[in-house]
């Protein structure tokens, strides 16, 4: 007996075949439609449904290569299940490169949204029930933000069973316990009863070839794991796993020379770089505040006092 079509917005996808679907948001001032983006790749055989999204910030371009690749990656002839790809779900900050929507909202604190609430809530909701309601498991693409950079990372709840195994299947090099936000699709998606994990790496407007790469054999990991597919790369390490991390800040105004690397692993103490003023005196050391990992950093070189400079996640063989 044939798959059962899958059914989104208007349209049906038959089983075995994929197609791009346009979900109505808005107008633009001139009268053109604005509209969600989604690839449904519906398999032939029956298994779970997982949706990958990316751009709820609009200035977070990687996850969008991340998409891309995967889709070229993954046949609806040989999918066990569906798969529903979201490359932008901020369209409108992706044309402009702003990570906020026209009115300031982010998007990642609108949900699970409402159809006549603010375009962020609309855009959420529409989101939800177009997609989110209609799978089991999600992977949501970020980057960091305001100039930082992160290692690619797995932030997730490690103490619910199911979503530390498809954690550890993404092999990430770390995976970080992390207290669901207010009004996040992590959040909303958990109280409608999917699994959701959360992708960080990389740079705002950058794209960058090693967290691309994490994030796409990550993705066909998961996928494996769910038995989707039956091939995915072999991880080349473990992830190293965390429940305590936050940022060391500048104590001093001026400008930053950093002395680590994404990945480095540092004692309390350690060196991570000197902020000093432009003829290169009266500089101020940055001092690791904790032993771990280093997984995210400032690439702004002029930085004021309080300013984040080395986010460092405590591994958890460290915290016993």
């Amino acid at each position: 007996m044939a798959r059962e079509s899958f059914a989104i917005g208007a349209v049906r996808v038959r089983a075995g075949q994929a197609k791009s679907v346009e979900l109505p948001i808005t107008k633009l001032v001139t009268g053109g439609d604005v509209s969600l983006p989604v690839r449904v790749v519906h398999g032939r055989e029956p298994g779970p449904a997982v949706w990958l999204d990316a751009a709820i910030h609009g200035d977070e371009v990687l996850g969008v290569e991340v998409v891309r690749q995967v889709l070229a990656l993954v046949t609806p002839r040989t999918l066990r299940g569906t798969l529903l790809a979201v490359p932008v779900v901020n369209v409108l900050g992706f044309m402009t490169g702003d990570r906020y929507l026209p009115d300031r909202r982010d998007l990642n604190r609108s949900f699970p949204g409402a159809a006549r609430g603010s375009l962020a809530s609309r855009i959420a909701h529409l989101l939800m029930t177009e997609v989110v309601a209609k799978c089991d498991v999600g992977i949501d693409l970020h980057t960091g933000a305001d100039h930082r950079d992160n290692l690619p990372q797995i932030r997730a709840d490690l103490d619910h069973p199911e979503t530390r195994r498809l954690a550890e299947a993404f092999a990430a090099p770390v995976m970080l316990h992390a207290k669901l936000r207010d009004g996040s699709l992590r959040q909303a998606a958990r109280e409608a009863g999917a699994i959701a994990l959360l992708y960080e790496a990389g740079e705002a407007l950058r794209f960058g070839a090693e967290p691309i790469a994490a994030g796409v054999d990550g993705v066909l990991r998961v996928l494996a794991a769910l038995d989707m597919i039956d091939d995915a790369p072999e991880p080349a390490v473990a992830p190293a796993e965390s429940r305590e991390s936050g940022w060391v800040r500048a104590r001093g105004t001026g400008i930053l020379h950093l002395d680590v690397e994404l990945g480095e692993r540092v004692e309390a103490g350690a060196r991570l770089g000197r902020v000093a003023d432009a003829f290169g005196t009266a500089g101020r050391i940055v001092r690791a505040d904790r032993a771990g990992i280093v997984i995210g950093l400032t690439r702004a070189p002029i930085v004021h006092a309080g300013d984040a400079v080395a986010h460092i996640a405590v591994p958890v063989a460290l915290e016993a």
